[in-house]
Order: C-alpha cells, then structure tokens, then sequence
C-alpha cells in the first residue's frame, strides 16, 4: 500500500508538464519578437498552436499516468518549433542576416533534439503510440513552417508549401478512406527523406544561399517526398482488404 501511494505521489500531471512547456514558449517567444514583426499576431498565432497541443495531451493522455521523459523531450522540442512556425509569416522579405541565421540556428536545434525522445523512450521503456504519433506530428509542423519561412525570404514560390501540406493532404485523406490509417512498418527510407526536407528547407533559408541553389534543392526534396508517399499509399492500398503487419 505504502509502494502504491509513494508510486501516485510520484506521478506528475499532464497539466504540470503543459505549464512549463508554455513557459519555455514564451520564453522562445520573446526572442522572436525581437527580430521580426507582428509581435501580437505571432503571440496569437502560437497561442493557437500551443493551445491544440494542450488539447491533444489532455484529451488522449490519461490524467493518472506521468508524461514520461520521452514526451517530456517531445514537449521541450514543440515549445521551440510553435514559435518558429509562428515567426515564419512575419518574416520580412528583406531580413537581416543576424535573423535568418538566427532562425536557421533554432530549426536546427529542432532537428537535433529530434532524436532525443526517441532515445529515452527506448532507455526508460515508456514509448507510447501516443508519443509516436507526438513526435511526428511536430516534425510535420516544423517542416510547414520552414517552407513558409522559405517563402517569405523569397527563396522560392509557393510551390514550396507541397512539402510542408502532403502530410496534412494524407491524413485528410485518411478521414475519407479508413485504409489509409492502418499502421505503417518502420521505414529508414522515410525517416531519411524527412531529415532530407528539414536540411534542405533549412540550408535555403541561409543568407550566402542562392535561390537557384534553393529551388533545385527543394524540387529534389518534393519529388522524393512524393515518390515515398506514393511508395506508403500504394502498400496500404494492396493490404486495404486483409492489412499485413510488417
């Protein structure tokens, strides 16, 4: 009984973990204010943002079982990315080479703490279809919010916005067709084409890159980007009837 009351003692709401997730954002947050414009609509915007993470956590993560250090990380990491897709409209056209370094530098640490949640769900046993689903989801948000960035730097057009909207075009596709969301096997080829898009949006943003570099670059990105998602749609379709899990 002691064990068991010392267990629920230890045990830190979802709520608590939120609370300092919004602080760490605001903290980001500042930053960007300083740099670009629009300092209340970008507020408003990862007030948004942040406030759908709050909704997703306490929705489907049970309030009597602790976040865990993986989606702590997870967490950490959407705190930074909220703010980068945040200031990404509010680029100006004509930005300081100090900002857009800046930006790049951030949408890096992003990248690199990628790896992070995933290392400690493995050491502390706690990975979760919820974390999972988490971890990629923030990583399609970061992506989108490059490729508006991209944009406002005037790197390259509108067209870039396919990388950051065919993940968004898959699960909206998936409402209509229940195929679409069985489960995946684990793919590096995935996985690497999806560092690939962050790189290469990431490198585009830099003030010494070209937009002729960017664009070839980036046309590279999408087209493997859509010959994987191809690649996933066309395996789900086979197994749409009898789904095999691999």
């Amino acid at each position: 009984m002691d064990s068991e009351r010392q267990l629920k003692h230890s045990i830190i709401p979802p709520w608590m973990d939120l609370l300092w997730g919004a602080a760490l954002a605001m903290l980001w947050l500042l930053v960007a204010t300083q740099l670009y414009s629009s300092s209340w609509l970008m507020l408003a915007f990862a007030t948004l943002l942040y406030g759908s993470i709050c909704t997703a956590v306490l929705a489907r993560w049970p309030s009597d079982v602790d976040f865990g250090w993986a989606n702590r990380a997870t967490l950490f990491r959407s705190s930074l990315i909220i703010v980068l897709v945040a200031a990404s409209p509010f680029i100006p056209m004509k930005a300081s080479e100090f900002a857009l370094w800046l930006y790049a530098i951030g949408a890096l640490l992003a990248l690199v703490l990628d790896g992070v949640d995933g290392k400690l769900a493995r050491a502390t046993n706690s990975g979760s279809d919820f974390g999972a689903r988490f971890d990629m989801e923030v990583d399609a948000l970061l992506i989108l919010g490059l490729c508006i960035a991209v944009i406002m730097s005037g790197k390259a057009g509108a067209w870039v916005l396919a990388l950051g909207l065919m993940r968004y075009l898959f699960v909206a596709a998936a409402s209509l067709l229940t195929w679409l969301n069985n489960p995946l096997p684990d793919s590096f080829r995935r996985k690497t084409i999806c560092v690939w898009q962050i790189v290469t949006l990431m490198v585009a943003i830099l003030p010494p890159i070209s937009s002729t570099f960017a664009s070839l670059t980036l046309a590279t990105a999408l087209l493997l980007l859509a010959w994987s998602f191809t690649t996933d749609v066309y395996w789900l379709y086979q197994r749409r009837l009898h789904h095999e899990t691999a």
